[in-house]
């Protein structure tokens, strides 16, 4: 069996090059990467100040399914300065409608590290206004559910039972609503 490390050194091709996508191959390992923005995206843990948990619920191409999501975005998808936070912040107002007093950025990795480049940041937003609606911009069509927090993952659950694809990023969201990525209380 071919080893993948063996294909570390070997150059990188590109298969497809689209408008959002780009396939790639070093070796024998094909993955994706996308061709705007900085690669990067944000999930938002939101809880409303009547300590419900902001979700989204979304058709998703891909999946040919409805998924419930936390509300989510790319960096830099518009504007090469964009950041983290300033991403994290727009996103949540444009999905949910809640703006954030304030932002914190709590760990980056990657999404799917055997098939994608892309790698995402845990933000967490504090101080929630409500300012709009949400629902997405464009032909977004999303739904926000606000759940009560202590029922959150029953939710899930059950819309799990109903059909709906849950994103597993979920469940380390709602991990960290009270802990900091360390298992220490998040600070007031």
């Amino acid at each position: 069996m071919d080893n993948p490390l063996d294909d570390r050194e070997k150059p990188v091709e590109t298969i497809y090059d689209g408008k959002w996508l780009r396939m790639l191959r070093r070796g024998r390992w094909e993955y994706v990467e996308r061709t705007h923005g900085k690669g990067m995206a944000v999930i938002i843990i939101a809880v409303t100040p009547a300590d419900e948990v902001l979700f989204v619920e979304q058709f998703r191409v891909p999946l040919g399914s409805r998924t419930i999501e936390m509300p989510a975005g790319l960096v830099g998808d518009d504007d090469a300065s964009d950041t983290l936070a300033a991403a994290a912040h727009r996103e949540l107002v444009e999905e949910t409608g809640w703006e954030p007093g304030r932002v914190e950025v709590l760990l980056v990795g990657p999404t799917s590290s055997g098939m994608s480049s892309e790698r995402i940041a845990y933000v967490r937003a504090r101080d929630l206004v409500k300012v709009g609606e949400g629902g997405g911009v464009g032909n977004e069509d999303i739904t926000v559910h606000h759940v009560p927090r202590e029922h959150a993952p029953a939710w899930l659950i059950e819309k799990q039972s109903e059909g709906f694809e849950l994103d597993l990023k979920l469940w380390g969201g709602l991990w960290m609503i009270d802990r900091n990525p360390d298992g220490s209380p998040v600070a007031p």
